[in-house]
Formats: C-alpha cells, structure tokens, sequence
C-alpha cells in the first residue's frame, strides 16, 4: 500500500463575514486556490483523478457539487471528477481524508482536495408550503450562514442545539473557564498576527483577483484578557461564550495536492 504526500497547499487569506471576499461567489473562491494548485505544481490538471472538496452550507451559490462547478471554472477537463463532502465544520478535513484514503487504497493517483466557505454569501432561505397557495399561516425564513435549520422535529431538542449553546455546554462539561477561554482567544490574535508578519504564511498565499488582504482579515490586534472580560456572553445568562472569545465567521477557499510516492514530479511537502 502507497503513502500518501502533499505536494502543495495553497489557501486565500481569510476574509472577514462581510468584509473583503463578500462580493465573490464561492465557486469562484474555490476555483482561484484550485487554479493555484495546478500552476505552481506544474501537474496537468487532466492527471487529477478526483477533486474533493468539503463544503458546510451548500445552501445558495455553493449547491450542487461545488467540487465539480469550481473545477470548471479553474478551466480544468470535463473529464475531471468532483464531489463535494460535508462534515460541517470538518468538512475540509474529510475531503483530504478521503483523498488520501482513495491514493493509499490504489484508487487514486492525484487528489485535489480543500474546502470552501462564504459564510458572507449564504442565502435566506424559505420553506415551501406542501400546498400551493396556502390560506393561512406564514412561512418561515431562515438564515443559513450558520447553524441548524429546518430540523426534524422527531429529534431531541439538546441535539440540535445552536453552536453557541453547543460551545457553551462543551465548557461547562470540560470545566473550562470565561478567563481561560479569553486567554486562549488572546494568544491566538497574538500568534496569527506574529505569523503574518514574520511571513510564516508567505508560501501558501494565494490572492483573490480583485479582492486582495495583506492578511487574515479576523485577526484583532491589541485584543487583552482585560479588553475581552467587558464582553457580554451571548448564548447563556451567566455563560462564558461571547464574540471576542468565539470562532469568527468567515470567507475562503484552500486546497491541497495529494499524489502517491513519486507521482508527481517534485518534493513532497510532508507526507
């Protein structure tokens, strides 16, 4: 059984929920990093045996196979497979999971995988009536950048919780405090700005055409335990989740490329 090798990973900076990458369409995000991929390795995008790509909402401009439609649009071959995965928030994950789990099965050669969100772009959604036209009633609206929505009712209510309130009970559970929890946020800033600009990134950088950030735009300088303890928690009264301590919600695409032993021509980045 073959290993399986990254030969390149490239990825946007991230773009702020509203912010710079808004006005482009998710497709089009995953389609720059798949282009990217395929230029600075020099393969052939035809020698792609399959595109994975996760993808968490899939709700408006992202539905139907974005693997496939970002592929198109990066001006690969027809001939050139896709299939869009969705664990949620590991979807990206579970893409170069199955990438790599086809390449050693000897499925595969090369493997683009990565994922794609705009989270700025997700759509309002409706739910149609079961009849047409009805008399009475109004129906229900709902906003799908995050989170669940139109859940089965059969399901227990604590297993659809929001992610807030999942966040909230993971820490009453772990036992982890407001201050750790700010602490951790805090340090993270302050390694992702160092990062930024020691260049720690530089190398897999690739910048949307139109929409280009000289770095992450979620990153909060100056952010202090001092600063985040003001906040109010959101989710809970007397809970410890607030915004300055939460995952931000963003916009951007990455990908990597996957080969086995020696089927591209160049060094493997890790194995």
């Amino acid at each position: 059984m073959t290993g399986t090798y990254i030969y390149d990973a490239v990825r946007t900076p991230f773009g702020r929920g509203g912010g710079a990458l808004a006005g482009v369409r998710p497709d089009d995000l995953a389609a720059v990093v798949m282009r990217a991929s395929v230029e600075r390795s020099g393969v052939d995008p035809a020698r792609i045996d399959d595109v994975i790509f996760g993808d968490a909402n899939q709700a408006g401009e992202d539905n139907r196979n974005i693997a496939r439609m970002g592929a198109l649009l990066a001006g690969f071959p027809t001939a050139v497979t896709g299939v869009t995965v969705n664990r949620l928030c590991a979807s990206s994950v579970e893409a170069v999971v199955q990438g790599s789990r086809a390449i050693e099965a000897g499925d595969a050669q090369v493997i683009l995988a990565g994922g794609v969100e705009s989270m700025s772009r997700a759509p309002y959604v409706v739910e149609k009536s079961a009849k047409p036209f009805p008399a009475t009633g109004n129906q229900t609206m709902w906003n799908t950048a995050i989170g669940w929505r139109m859940t089965n009712k059969a399901l227990p209510s604590p297993w659809t919780i929001s992610n807030g309130e999942a966040a909230e009970k993971a820490a009453r559970v772990a036992g982890i405090s407001r201050e750790e929890q700010d602490e951790f946020a805090v340090r993270s800033h302050e390694l992702a700005a160092r990062a930024w600009a020691e260049g720690v990134y530089d190398e897999e950088i690739v910048q949307v055409p139109g929409a280009e950030l000289l770095r992450d735009e979620g990153i909060r300088d100056g952010s202090t335990v001092e600063k985040l303890g003001g906040l109010r928690a959101l989710f809970a009264e007397g809970g410890t989740v607030t915004a300055g301590n939460s995952s931000s919600i963003n916009d951007g695409a990455s990908a990597v490329l996957l080969g086995a032993e020696g089927a591209i021509d160049r060094e493997p980045l890790a194995r």
